[in-house]
């Protein structure tokens, strides 16, 4: 999977292994690892799921249930491996020797989804940084066709040796500059941000798991074109626009973010930093939920963690719960708008359909109500609707 195969070439066949610690959240059908890899552009063909106490510190899964995976791939014609826990450096290496295949996990899968999505320099300087940060803990694998040259029997060192320690001087160097680069980026953001507090703006994010729909409904406030689809991570570059609030007789600034995923490489949190701090310095955050998900309780958690490490926990919410047309006749709510306990605060809930603009207005006017506790700008006029359909 380091390479992924170009739009025109077949996905390649892939096995998927879960392993169950016994810990919450255990997705046993693999279903959401499955998505993952169908947006990277492999193709799904056998799903292996088994219990552990602990990881085994060799193969992860131990040798019996390791030999049943290299089985299960020559029978679907697999030529991949995919984990959805995050592997170690020596599990990784020692897996690809017994199976024979490329093995990857959870966290590469992501990087890779990322790096083919990221469309600004921003974007693009953030999955690199995390993908530099991902390899300078496996460049062992990466150059073992020359440890037979490390030397006889009581020597150190050798070609091997030698261009490992090169590669990692190489890659620490590309982080230092990847992260001076970024450094610059958001000075220039802090530079928006204090021009927007002068003109006393009204900042509010879009939050939410991914594929919760928040560029959907980011397009349908501000009538703009961002990049919307039925998969994950769709967005990852930030998008702001003004949105006029014809009920409160001025504009906010709507920023549309990243999505969040369970168990999200740390190395990503760190790396999106810049594109995640709209999130920490905005007024209120839109947490945007698939309402026809199963497991939208789950995902609420996954988002609440990932706020509460970014520093913007203490943030006012509205929870939006979209996707209200594809929900279950019978699972439909009797009244589209009331309160829920959000971490033992009751927070607002908008059920809603970006799709269909259902609920939207009722979003537009308790946005507005928010908004208006803040005092109007002394110039009304910057704040005009540039069209007057986004007013709409």
């Amino acid at each position: 999977m380091n390479n992924l195969p170009p739009p025109d070439r077949l996905p390649a066949p892939t096995i998927l292994v879960g392993v169950d610690f016994g810990l919450p959240n255990f997705d046993a059908e693999l279903d959401e690892l499955g998505l993952l890899a169908q947006t990277a552009g492999l193709n799904p063909v056998a799903r292996l799921t088994c219990k552990r106490k602990a990881p085994d510190a060799a193969l992860f899964v131990g040798r019996g249930k390791a030999d049943e995976i290299k089985m299960l791939a020559a029978q679907m014609g697999a030529v991949e491996v995919l984990f959805d826990q995050s592997l170690s450096p020596a599990q990784q290496r020692n897996l690809e020797r017994h199976l024979e295949l490329p093995v990857n996990d959870r966290t590469l899968l992501i990087l890779e989804i990322f790096g083919q999505r990221a469309r600004s320099h921003e974007g693009k300087l953030q999955v690199e940084l995390a993908r530099m940060q991902y390899l300078s803990t496996r460049l062992v694998r990466r150059w073992s066709h020359l440890e037979r040259q490390s030397g006889g029997i009581g020597l150190r060192g050798g070609p091997g040796e030698t261009q490992i320690e090169l590669d990692r001087r190489m890659i620490g160097d590309n982080i230092k500059k990847i992260k001076e680069r970024l450094q610059k980026v958001k000075r220039q953001r802090q530079t928006q941000r204090r021009q927007r507090e002068r003109r006393d703006a009204f900042n509010i994010s879009l939050v939410g798991y991914t594929n919760a729909g928040k560029s959907t409904l980011f397009n349908a406030l501000v009538k703009a074109k961002a990049y919307a689809a039925d998969q994950l991570f769709a967005t990852l570059d930030t998008t702001t626009r003004q949105l006029y609030l014809g009920e409160a007789g001025r504009s906010v600034s709507l920023s549309d973010t990243v999505g969040f995923i369970r168990d999200l490489p740390h190395g990503l949190i760190d790396a999106f930093q810049a594109t995640l701090q709209e999130a920490v310095d905005a007024d209120l955050l839109l947490h945007v939920v698939d309402a026809s998900s199963a497991n939208f309780s789950e995902q609420i958690a996954e988002v609440q963690r990932v706020l509460a490490e970014i520093g913007a926990a203490q943030i006012p919410q509205v929870l939006v719960f979209n996707k209200l047309d594809a929900m279950e006749p019978e699972r439909r709510p009797l009244q589209l708008q009331d309160t829920f306990d959000l971490a033992g605060v009751p927070t607002p809930r908008i059920f809603l359909s970006a799709i269909n603009g259902e609920g939207l207005a009722a979003l537009r006017q308790q946005l507005a109500r928010l908004v208006s506790q803040r005092p109007v700008p002394a110039k009304k006029d910057q704040y005009l609707p540039q069209n007057h359909e986004a007013a709409s």
